[in-house]
């Protein structure tokens, strides 16, 4: 292989790996949604206080995926799957890390010894 054709294969490899404008500017755009439904949820009062961390955890689970997709490129495509095979892995690992925490924590919670309840002193006759 000469030098020539190593340089133009790995030129177009990097080339392939980076998005267009046009996907910055959409990954942005959508970031900036994602952000303001956020502080929307939270600030507007227009959403029951039951639903805002549901709601704050749908959108920032839809914001990580806009990250991933629009501004690392992550993808199914034959150049990226080595990269989502990771990124998924990772998540994977992440989750059962948080996950063993609060079920830990939460054990933890239920069986710990609550102090018993104690008379006052100016009860007693």
């Amino acid at each position: 292989m000469s030098s020539q054709h190593a340089h133009a294969l790995a030129a177009d490899h990097q080339h392939a790996n980076h998005g267009s404008l046009k996907s910055y500017i959409v990954g942005f755009i959508l970031s900036i949604v994602l952000t303001a439904m956020s502080f929307g949820c939270v600030m507007s009062g227009a959403v029951p206080h039951d639903l805002i961390l549901p709601g704050i955890v749908v959108l920032c689970v839809a914001q990580v995926l806009v990250q991933l997709i629009f501004f690392l490129h992550l993808s199914a495509k034959p150049g990226q799957r080595d990269n989502l095979s990771i990124g998924v892995f990772t998540l994977l690992i992440i989750a059962i890390v948080v996950v063993g925490s609060l079920w830990v924590l939460h054990n933890m919670n239920v069986n710990m010894m609550h102090p018993v309840p104690t008379m006052s002193s100016g009860s007693i006759g």
